[in-house]
């Protein structure tokens, strides 16, 4: 997706001639750091068809597990409540979710995608599997992902 620039080549080199000490084998500061640069690529591809990674793990979410409440899905996702209310309300304004009242519960909101939702899910899933062969590529192969998975599951079961 992205050509490599002379910024780039510049910033690259740049970064190779610091020592970073301790930074070399931090663990969190490698996660932080590989994070950045992945939301970065996944935010590019994504701005095209005016969603957020966010928004994509949301829906996601939603499709597969119609009528969560969305406290339910905040927890899923690891959104706090507060800031999960937005991303709903501008799903809800893009017509691609909806909140309705729970059958087994009327002051609780279940959660569900509409069938706009659904069409545009798809179309985004394209852009989000293209960005996900890219991560795969970048790390060797589908072994090295699985490896990297396993490996992330034992921080966060």
């Amino acid at each position: 997706m992205k050509e490599r620039n002379f910024d780039a080549d510049a910033r690259q080199d740049y970064r190779a001639r610091i020592d970073y000490g301790e930074l070399s084998t931090a663990v969190g500061y490698r996660m932080r750091r590989a994070r950045g640069s992945l939301l970065a690529d996944l935010n590019e591809r994504l701005s095209l068809r005016d969603m957020r990674p966010t928004d994509f793990s949301v829906l996601t979410i939603i499709a597969n597990n119609p009528g969560l409440k969305q406290s339910e899905v905040a927890e899923a996702l690891g959104i706090q409540r507060a800031n999960f209310v937005g991303v709903i309300k501008a799903l809800e304004k893009s017509g691609f979710a909806e909140r309705r009242k729970s059958d087994a519960d009327r002051r609780v909101q279940s959660l569900h995608i509409t069938s706009s939702g659904i069409t545009h899910l798809a179309e985004v899933a394209t852009i989000c599997q293209q960005h996900e062969r890219y991560v795969v590529d970048q790390l060797g192969g589908a072994e090295a992902r699985d490896q990297l998975i396993a490996l992330l599951s034992r921080l966060n079961p």
